[in-house]
């Protein structure tokens, strides 16, 4: 059977652990992602051992077959993403060339003002925000609900003895509390973990709040469904980019990040915590925000989709 007729059938039937699927590679992968989505865990596995036995080269196959296969023995709750992996992708592959970028595309904008206030929506560690600073910020303030990111963003902040103003709340804590006014505000690969519901208020009250808005995001295609073919094929082919940025590592990020992620993209049971969505639609909610100047342009071509910055102003 090919991927549409798997496909049809589903939508026809629903789940059925009996459905024939034949014995392409491709085909018994997206089998497995069914079988997995309805918690069908033990026959996952099963597909994606056989789909990489039939392709031993497409290292998609032989990952997801060995991730599978430590779910199915040790149970979901007991395979996830390690710190450790996590560590190792963020300051590897892709990520370095990107956020080098980023950082460049941040310290260029805050140079085109004499003096500023720039807020961070977001902040993370400061991955991003740091490499950017100048010397020309008056005021830094960041967001960042995380306790543990903060206290680390704090302490690599402090080691250069700039001050800041720390927001220990979400965004859209943050929007409804305050009233003070930045110059810049800023939001990178942060605001998809907003349910795009509350965008639009948010970022109208980030309108209320800054003179200007930079957000960067991913540009990444939309599919109607979860399980649709086009949906497995796009994300099969940007895996095989990122999965070959971390070929030496002995499947560390393979298996303690990239896979995890991966088929968290085909839980059904798993609580969506992103949600991302083509630049355009970015570039339009910053508009209707009430920024008069909105552009839009390319940073990076990272392996998952192109990293662009989107900026609002009067």
């Amino acid at each position: 059977m090919s991927l549409e007729q798997l496909w049809e059938a589903y939508r026809e039937h629903g789940y059925r652990a009996d459905q024939p699927v034949g014995t392409d590679p491709l085909d018994l992968f997206y089998a497995a992602l069914l079988a997995f989505g309805h918690q069908d865990v033990a026959r996952a596995a099963d597909f994606a051992s056989r789909a990489a036995a039939g392709a031993p080269d497409e290292r998609v196959f032989t990952e997801a077959a060995a991730y599978l296969g430590r779910v199915a023995s040790q149970g979901k709750h007991n395979v996830y993403v390690s710190g450790e992996a996590f560590a190792a992708f963020i300051g590897g592959g892709g990520n370095i060339p990107l956020y080098a970028a980023t950082s460049a595309a941040l310290h260029a904008a805050y140079g085109e003002y004499e003096r500023l206030d720039v807020l961070d929506i977001g902040a993370g560690n400061g991955h991003a925000l740091i490499p950017a600073l100048t010397p020309n910020i008056d005021r830094l303030g960041v967001v960042e609900p995380s306790a543990a990111l903060l206290a680390e963003l704090r302490e690599r902040l402090g080691a250069s003895g700039r001050p800041i103003e720390a927001f220990a709340v979400t965004a859209q804590e943050f929007a409804r509390q305050e009233s003070s006014s930045w110059t810049i505000i800023q939001a990178t690969y942060s605001l998809h973990s907003i349910p795009p519901e509350e965008r639009p208020e948010l970022l109208r009250r980030l309108r209320d709040l800054g003179q200007r808005l930079l957000i960067v995001e991913f540009d990444v295609p939309e599919f109607a469904s979860m399980y649709d073919p086009a949906r497995v094929r796009d994300i099969l082919g940007r895996y095989q980019r990122g999965l070959a940025e971390y070929a030496d590592d002995g499947g560390l990020v393979a298996q303690g990040f990239l896979m995890p992620v991966l088929m968290g993209y085909f839980d059904q049971t798993a609580a969506r915590t992103t949600y991302e969505q083509p630049i355009v639609e970015w570039a339009e909610l910053v508009r209707a925000a009430g920024f008069a100047a909105v552009e839009v342009r390319p940073l990076y071509d990272y392996w998952w989709a192109t990293a662009c910055l989107v900026s609002g102003s009067d």
